[in-house]
């Protein structure tokens, strides 16, 4: 036998939008999980805070907070504390902000830990908050939604958006001023929506214009792009 590694979806940011079944997953295993800053606190932690109980094993995952993607061997020792849990048949809740498989770290432990079993809680993504935030339909009827990530060169991203339809650009952060400048080359920037840290306190939805005379930078913010109209 075996603990179950269970990957918690803990949603956008907004503790409320945790889901009943990650609440109740959350009350019930002895081990949780979460990527957290190498010198801060956890983000997931703290969204699912109010529904860890006391006394639960907590295994901080420390990611360098850099551009890039982290180290391999993150991932790997993070799996191999993890592993000692599940075969001391200790279930594991990994927490995840948003999705654990939408761009969620959560998918590289799994890889890694495929030989337990496991159960995937769903969460709403930061895409659908940024939706939500700015009042505006992702896609409308057959209309095509690509989401890309900002960090794909310009080439890779002038491409995706020329086939048309509505876009979410994503992980924006540093990279606004190149986005902006493609999305006002390809046409694209007049009805541009810049929407940073959705469901948050912090939440702010602007005019793409706005955001890059602001000199809005955080990573947490999407370029809704289109999607919107009737």
């Amino acid at each position: 036998m075996t603990g179950r590694l269970y990957g918690i979806g803990v949603g956008p940011g907004d503790p409320e939008l945790m889901t009943l079944k990650a609440v109740r997953v959350l009350a019930a295993v002895p081990v949780v999980a979460y990527p957290a800053a190498n010198d801060g606190p956890s983000l997931a932690r703290s969204i699912a805070a109010a529904h860890i109980p006391a006394g639960r094993t907590e295994i901080a995952i420390r990611v360098p907070m850099r551009a890039g993607e982290p180290p391999e061997s993150v991932y790997d020792a993070a799996a191999d504390a993890i592993a000692a849990h599940l075969e001391a048949d200790r279930d594991v809740a990994v927490l995840c902000e948003g999705d654990p498989l939408f761009y969620g770290s959560f998918a590289y432990l799994h890889d890694r830990l495929s030989a337990f079993p496991a159960t995937i809680v769903p969460g709403v993504t930061s895409l659908s908050a940024c939706a939500a935030a700015a009042a505006r339909a992702l896609a409308r009827r057959e209309e095509m939604l690509a989401v890309l990530p900002a960090t794909l060169p310009d080439a890779a991203l002038e491409a995706r958006l020329a086939e048309g339809g509505a876009a979410a650009i994503m992980k924006v952060g540093r990279h606004l001023p190149r986005i902006a400048a493609l999305l006002v080359r390809m046409g694209l920037a007049g009805d541009a929506l810049y929407v940073a840290q959705a469901s948050r306190p912090e939440e702010a939805v602007l005019p793409l214009a706005a955001a890059l005379e602001e000199g809005r930078s955080g990573y947490f913010a999407t370029i809704l792009v289109g999607g919107g109209g009737a």
